[in-house]
């Protein structure tokens, strides 16, 4: 696959455990100049006043997410001008996935959604170091990333394939990513 086709940033999202910063990190280990930024590296700067997303979604939370997206997005924006390919990967769904598309209007991009099954995330979340549920279920993450998210760029279920075949048909799909934008 011609890297030409490749857009300068690449957007990965999906529900918690969905492989995101693993599929993430092993794109740009495949690209010949890249960068695996992580999204929540922004949020986790917050030392004290940090309120996390839950499901009533508090005002400031929301206003903090958007402080964490908007972050992001100018990082990846100087990468991507600096002449590396952006592989951004964070927790971006609903209504926050258009106003993502927003803020990288102008520029070369596209956006890869990471949706393996609630069982395949569950099984994931069973085998990490870490916890990312709690006030929610893969199931609940589940229903809303496919009912209140916007269908734009590539869908992928992931749920039977390696972090390799991810990677693969991400590639091969490598078009689809801009699916839906501007």
């Amino acid at each position: 696959m011609p890297f030409e086709t490749v857009p300068d940033i690449i957007v990965i999202t999906g529900i918690m455990a969905a492989g995101k910063s693993t599929v993430a990190q092993a794109l740009a280990e495949r690209l010949p100049r890249a960068v695996h930024l992580r999204g929540d590296l922004f949020r986790r700067m917050i030392v004290s006043g940090r309120v996390e997303v839950t499901p009533d979604l508090p005002a400031e939370a929301l206003r903090q997410l958007d402080l964490r997206h908007d972050l992001a997005a100018m990082a990846a924006g100087r990468y991507a001008e600096a002449g590396f390919t952006v592989v951004w990967q964070d927790v971006i769904l609903g209504p926050t996935l258009a106003r993502m598309v927003e803020r990288l209007r102008g520029r070369s991009f596209g956006v890869v959604v990471l949706c393996p099954s609630p069982e395949a995330v569950a099984a994931r979340e069973a085998g990490r170091p870490k916890t990312g549920y709690g006030a929610w279920t893969p199931e609940d993450l589940d229903r809303g990333l496919r009912a209140d998210t916007p269908r734009i760029g590539l869908w992928l279920d992931s749920s039977g394939l390696s972090v390799a075949a991810t990677v693969d048909a991400l590639l091969e799909r490598i078009a689809e990513t801009r699916r839906g934008l501007p």
